[in-house]
């Protein structure tokens, strides 16, 4: 096989990972010299910061003014598991699964909540199908963008206008670079570790007007955690949604997500990102168009992530096992070069590479991040015992 030269140049970024992704451009620790620290955070200016990263998120996201916005612990997942435990069981209710998290909402939902729930799934790099999904009389669960899959809805049309069920929406990987369709949403979560590149720890979550009507009117039949409840004598916990957490938040934590938004904001808002993450992503497609040993997971250019982008190795000369071999030496050889970390497939995932395209990542570092692949491929294939 044709060696390949060493590439002379490298990312001036060279952070992949999916979750905690890149930092936005420009970043550096001094974006958290502002941080409210050793204070509390239920003290007024305490409260005010948390506010301010409410108000920032609903303007970055254009989330309506109707939709109650809380910030949550335990990062997406804290986020989801409330809106699961605090919901459910009203209806009957449909969970979609083709990837690794919303495998995991439904253990949750049949195997914890031992809910009637229908179970409609996709194999890896598929979406199952949408128009058997009963969203008229059914809650459903799904996620936006499937992270260890690279698989994404293609809107929301599948949504009903009219739905009486509730639908819930798992948008981590999604926010911030995606377009959510807010009136067919009634749940929404994501994390601040995901798109723009915050710190981990909170979540947010954002629950339309007939969310809040379930909350309501309807109480779960097993005992709540307090640390998911969202109500209190029958009325919604106010706080929650304008800045008081149900614990303690990090305000490091706190500053680096309102520092991102800021960055967010002065871009334009929820286009510039959009369009930042399809630039990235678009790097990748040119390069698997003229790159033979390399494709994408998903087959359809219209499901395809624009911000957890999972390819496969092709090679025909490879057994499946000696693909995911060189995927693994890719992935090792590129990172020992400082050229690109943390860029593998998810572990339950098919063998291969997953590369973050969100907002904060930059066109130009995907593009040479490209290159570094291919020297690290040829030098994987290479070194195959022959037989391989």
């Amino acid at each position: 096989m044709t060696t390949i030269p060493r590439p002379g140049a490298k990312p001036v970024n060279p952070h992949f990972s999916s979750g905690p992704c890149a930092k936005r451009p420009g970043w550096t620790v001094t974006a958290l010299e502002g941080a409210f620290v050793g204070r509390s955070h239920r003290s007024k200016p305490g409260k005010a910061k948390l506010a301010e990263a409410i108000t920032l998120t609903r303007e970055v996201l254009g989330v309506p003014a109707d939709y109650r916005i809380g910030i949550v612990p335990a990062s997406d997942t804290g986020a989801v598991e409330m809106a699961l435990w605090s919901l459910l069981g009203a209806r009957p209710v449909d969970m979609l699964a083709w990837e690794s998290f919303g495998e995991g909402w439904v253990t949750d939902v049949v195997k914890q909540l031992k809910l009637d729930a229908r179970i409609i799934k996709a194999p890896y790099g598929e979406l199952p199908d949408l128009t058997s999904v009963d969203t008229k009389t059914r809650d459903v669960v799904f996620t936006w963008n499937g992270t260890t899959s690279g698989v994404r809805v293609p809107n929301a049309d599948w949504i009903a206008a009219d739905r009486e069920g509730l639908a819930i929406c798992d948008a981590t990987s999604a926010a911030f670079a995606q377009d959510l369709d807010w009136p067919k949403l009634d749940v929404v979560t994501f994390s601040w570790q995901k798109a723009l590149g915050g710190e981990a720890a909170h979540g947010i979550l954002v629950l339309s007007p007939r969310a809040v009507e379930r909350l309501l009117t309807y109480k779960p039949a097993w005992p709540l955690p307090k640390i998911f409840r969202m109500t209190s004598g029958g009325k919604l916990i106010e706080g929650i949604f304008v800045g008081e957490t149900i614990n303690t938040p990090s305000m490091l934590a706190v500053e680096d997500y309102l520092d991102t938004l800021g960055w967010a904001k002065r871009l334009g808002g929820l286009k510039p990102l959009i369009a930042r993450a399809d630039a990235n992503a678009k790097a990748i497609a040119d390069w698997v168009a003229k790159t033979p040993w390399v494709d994408f997971l998903a087959k359809d250019p219209a499901i395809q992530s624009n911000t957890s982008v999972c390819l496969v190795i092709t090679d025909k000369d490879l057994s499946p096992e000696a693909s995911a071999d060189v995927a693994k030496k890719i992935v090792s050889l590129v990172e020992k070069e400082g050229a690109g970390f943390d860029f593998g497939s998810y572990r339950d995932a098919p063998a291969g590479l997953r590369i973050w395209c969100g907002a904060t990542v930059e066109a130009a570092d995907v593009a040479l991040l490209t290159q570094w692949i291919d020297w690290a491929y040829a030098e994987a294939k290479a070194a195959l015992p022959k037989a391989a």
